[in-house]
């Protein structure tokens, strides 16, 4: 069954154009699911039925995996089956009638005015990594990159003069965000005054780079931004898509229609946009209580 998976991980590269990330959690998933069936003596996709399944899912919770981890693993199993039967590996699909875990759709998490200021004032030195750190976080919050998109960008893809950025999302579809007028003067600052003393031959194309000129990688960003929040003080768990969230909120809050924020954010579906709505409604209501005399 793992020669399948090969033809599969290259099937979802080649055909469906689906990012590094998506076909690494993917092929994580099948690996888990075709050791589990290997157990269950199943080496041929003729011989996988669809209790076989429902059992792996219920050994994943038993293993304390959440609903929304177990339902992409769901994703991936129906789509490798779905590939089976494209290919002529197998007759039919054993997990069309399992159905998705149910999962709770928590209102995403986001920072406030004062929070976000607090967050770029904790990069306020003159060191270059503070500089750059202080152009990342500008960056993120004004144009909601994911980050993946963010540790990505090249230099060619950021026109400052133009106040644009191109940037490649989910689907290997590209999209043009704005970046604005706080983000592109820090942008600025970094360009001339950090990267340009790491790499003054621009020999790395990727816009943001490491102290030894290296493209920065995620878990890197990832640092940074526990480092930062560590120093803003503030009291919530902030992720980089923390930032996403944020734009998103902050946006709508001042009148952005939501067709804008999809485009901008690079949604497929525009329900994905929708839950920034339930966020701001959730804290009017929250300030509506707070504020009123009779809330």
């Amino acid at each position: 069954m793992n020669d399948y998976l090969d033809l599969f991980i290259s099937y979802l590269t080649v055909e469906k154009g689906l990012s590094a990330n998506t076909r690494s959690a993917y092929s994580r998933d099948l690996v888990r699911y075709l050791d589990f069936l290997e157990k269950l003596g199943r080496l041929k996709p003729a011989e996988v039925c669809p209790t076989d399944i429902a059992a792996f899912l219920a050994a994943l919770q038993k293993l304390k995996i959440g609903p929304r981890s177990r339902a992409r693993c769901l994703s991936a199993i129906r789509m490798f089956h779905k590939f089976l039967m494209i290919e002529g590996y197998a007759d039919s699909n054993p997990a069309t009638i399992i159905e998705a875990p149910r999962t709770l759709h928590k209102l995403p998490q986001f920072l406030d005015g004062s929070e976000v200021d607090a967050l770029f004032a904790a990069c306020s030195g003159k060191r270059g990594e503070d500089r750059r750190d202080r152009a990342m976080l500008e960056l993120l919050y004004a144009t909601g990159l994911r980050v993946s998109e963010l540790v990505n960008l090249r230099l060619r893809e950021v026109n400052l003069d133009s106040g644009y950025l191109m940037t490649v999302g989910k689907g290997s579809k590209e999209r043009l965000v704005p970046i604005g007028d706080s983000a592109r003067e820090q942008v600025a600052v970094y360009l001339d005054s950090v990267r340009q003393v790491i790499d003054p031959h621009r020999q790395n194309p990727f816009l943001f780079l490491s102290r030894l000129g290296e493209a920065m990688s995620r878990q890197a960003f990832w640092n940074i931004i526990r480092k930062r929040v560590t120093i803003a003080a503030i009291g919530k768990k902030v992720s980089p898509h923390t930032l996403r969230h944020s734009f998103a909120t902050h946006l709508l809050e001042n009148g952005a229609d939501l067709r804008s924020v999809q485009i901008m954010l690079g949604h497929a579906d525009l329900s994905s946009t929708q839950i920034y709505t339930h966020v701001t409604r959730e804290r009017l209501k929250r300030l509506h209580e707070k504020i009123h005399p009779r809330g």
